[in-house]
């Protein structure tokens, strides 16, 4: 990957809500008030604003005289948070000559509720509920507005026998053949089911037999509800024994390091999200049963070793992904293995994020800070982070992005997801645009464990580049439908009961699972070389890591949508290479405000960002969601479908895997 230098213009950056915002007010006449002010004898509402200086002291000292408080000490992006109102900011910025830069809103409100947007609200249940020989499933209307269910459409396995009713609602739901459809099909415009707001109803569905296993079944099954204006639903299928097995440690390679008894032990992570729920064991202890929640801190109270309460759900599910210490208990899984990537990790839950998803920039700050300060003290070697805003400014300029520069310096690994707003070029968040810390896309692998063929990039994953040219995700990993643990009475399980299994965990999709899993990778390679530099860690992961390959021989996606290919932890540990050009990109010279730097990616007229050459090296044929005849992940798995060597063009990837046999054979004594 290439950097370009751009050196920063002089001046101080200043950033403001409103262009006037620090202009002097005129003094009022003695005993008069201004006629256009004189109606209102309201307080002057108070700002949350951020002031950097490099003369800290002055700016406090200035903060207390103008009557304002100080919220946030952040010596680590020499800056302060402070609440106050318009008038005694501007005094504030009057009086100390050296402020380099003041931002004045951010002050926000948190959402009351979530509420899935778009006209289609109709979803339904993640699992069947199976007794004996019915099965019962869930329709929920997540919207503001009523919806009308007029269509339900089935199709079953012969093993089933014949469909013997139909309910929903206390009432039979005749179903039909309908010629030139497989299965049967109800629909009644005159007597529809009727769903208000956050209303949901159970509709079951009565066999001849039972099923002899209901998680192969739902897969055997096609089910889909339809509203008056075709908004549709449908069930989407399963994992063979989801009761047994999360899964994603087997697919992603983790299992068979469990099993060589690599599990992230002496390796703390530390998680800033919304929280850790401290009640199950297999989130608070090892593999061991021993303790393994190495401390706790409140970034948006500023209190440490207190129970970091999660009500939202989100930071134990990311917990749950990176460190679940319950054994996988089905038996063609290598045994001994886990259900989570690094069970033997230490976990440090930073609490920045609230209840609905929201969390202040300023919060976010303190806890990187608070990660900084106490990283020797805690052995914090990693820090993961699944959340992503969009971006206000440069990488440099971004306040969390500045405190993230601190860490990367000070010997932290940092994983970020690269955000949900795809499909959109230019759609990676903050802090995934940073250049340094290494960025994660998700896959999906369609709930088929061994079966590569049908892994696909899904359209919610970000794509790059970054505003300013830089290629991001760096590499991609398994998303899709990751099931872990949420408290029961947060956030998630409240609002989104469909995402519920029988087993109480609750399954969620996006780039935060990726970018956890990721840093789960992180701690069991760091459990081998512990020694490794955060640029030889990244350098491995990327430098290994498999690319959709084309049968043309070309890229099947964009470096924009999967960097450098899909994560391999076995690749990373065997071939994992320790130097990795960055091109001109040099921190401390970022840090110091020397130069920034500019990525490789091609802004020219109207056309979406391209690379130099890449219509020569990358497919222009939309590569197939699910199941492709012409995707092949790694190499390897390209060349294997080949039925003559390949051309040398556009990419000699024979070359590729010859090298790469010779350095595995280099490593056989």
């Amino acid at each position: 990957m290439t950097h370009r230098r751009l050196r920063p213009l002089v001046g101080a950056l200043l950033i403001l809500s409103s262009p006037t915002s620090l202009v002097a007010a005129e003094p009022d006449s003695a005993n008069e008030l201004d006629p256009r002010t004189a109606a209102s004898n309201e307080p002057a509402k108070p700002l949350v604003a951020m002031i950097q200086s490099p003369d800290l002291q002055a700016v406090r000292d200035a903060i207390t005289t103008a009557g304002g408080t100080i919220t946030h000490n952040l010596p680590i992006i020499s800056g302060v948070g402070v609440r106050l109102t318009r008038e005694q900011l501007d005094r504030v910025v009057a009086g100390v000559p050296n402020v380099e830069r003041v931002i004045d809103d951010l002050d926000w409100e948190p959402e009351p509720e979530i509420r899935i947007e778009g006209d289609c609200t109709l979803r339904s249940g993640i699992q069947l509920d199976w007794q004996g020989a019915a099965a019962e499933w869930t329709l929920y209307n997540k919207g503001a507005k009523p919806l009308v269910v007029n269509t339900i459409k089935i199709e079953w396995p012969a093993s089933l026998g014949a469909l013997q009713a139909v309910i929903a609602a206390d009432r039979s739901l005749p179903m039909i053949t309908v010629e030139g459809e497989s299965g049967q099909r109800w629909t009644d415009p005159a007597k529809p089911l009727r769903l208000g707001r956050d209303e949901s109803v159970a509709v079951s569905f009565s066999f001849a037999a039972a099923p002899t296993d209901a998680h192969l079944t739902q897969n055997e099954l096609s089910l889909t509800a339809a509203t008056s204006d075709v908004c549709e639903t449908e069930l989407i299928p399963s994992y063979p024994e989801p009761d047994k097995d999360s899964y994603f440690a087997a697919v992603s390679g983790a299992a068979l390091l469990h099993a060589n008894g690599v599990t992230g032990k002496g390796i703390n992570v530390a998680v800033l999200d919304s929280g850790l729920w401290e009640e199950p064991d297999e989130i608070t202890q090892n593999t061991q049963g021993q303790p393994r929640v190495i401390a706790r801190y409140d970034a948006i109270r500023d209190i440490e070793g207190a129970p970091v309460d999660d009500d939202s759900g989100h930071g134990t599910h990311m917990v749950s992904v990176l460190a679940r210490s319950s054994v996988t208990n089905r038996p063609s899984a290598p045994q001994p293995s886990y259900r989570g990537i690094a069970p033997d990790a230490g976990v440090v839950p930073v609490k920045a994020i609230g209840e609905t998803g929201q969390a202040g920039f300023l919060d976010l700050v303190r806890g990187i800070q608070w990660v900084v300060e106490n990283r020797e003290r805690f052995s914090i070697r990693v820090l993961n982070l699944s959340f992503a805003s969009r971006p206000r400014w440069p990488y440099w300029a971004d306040p969390v992005n500045q405190a993230l520069m601190r860490a990367w310096q000070a010997g932290i690994f940092i994983t970020a997801a690269a955000g949900n707003e795809g499909p959109e070029p230019m759609t990676i968040g903050s802090p995934g645009n940073l250049p340094y810390l290494l960025t994660v896309g998700a896959i999906t692998d369609s709930w088929t464990e061994t079966e590569r063929n049908d892994d696909y990039i899904p359209d919610f994953s970000s794509r790059g580049p970054t505003p300013l040219g830089h290629i991001k995700p760096e590499i991609v990993a398994l998303g899709g439908h990751i099931a872990g643990i949420v408290p029961p009475n947060s956030m998630l399980a409240r609002q989104f009961p469909e995402y519920l299994l029988d087993t109480g965990e609750f399954v969620m999709t996006g780039t935060s699972q990726a970018s956890a899993l990721v840093a789960g990778l992180a701690a069991l390679v760091l459990q081998l070389e512990p020694g490794l530099s955060n640029d030889e860690l990244k350098c491995m992961f990327t430098s290994t890591a498999e690319p959709a390959i084309e049968v043309d021989g070309r890229y099947a996606y964009s470096p924009f949508m999967q960097g450098e290919g899909l994560i391999s932890v076995q690749r990373a540990i065997t071939l994992g290479k320790r130097q990795c050009s960055n091109g001109a990109l040099d921190l401390e010279k970022d840090l110091m405000g020397i130069d920034h730097f500019v990525g490789p990616a091609l802004f020219e007229n109207d056309q979406p960002p391209s690379l130099p050459g890449q219509n020569l090296i990358i497919s222009d044929r939309d590569s197939e969601k699910g199941m492709s005849d012409t995707r092949r992940w790694g190499v390897e798995a390209h060349l294997q479908r080949l039925t003559e060597k390949p051309s040398e063009k556009p990419v000699n990837w024979y070359k590729i895997y010859l090298d790469e046999r010779k350095r595995l054979k280099s490593l056989v004594p």
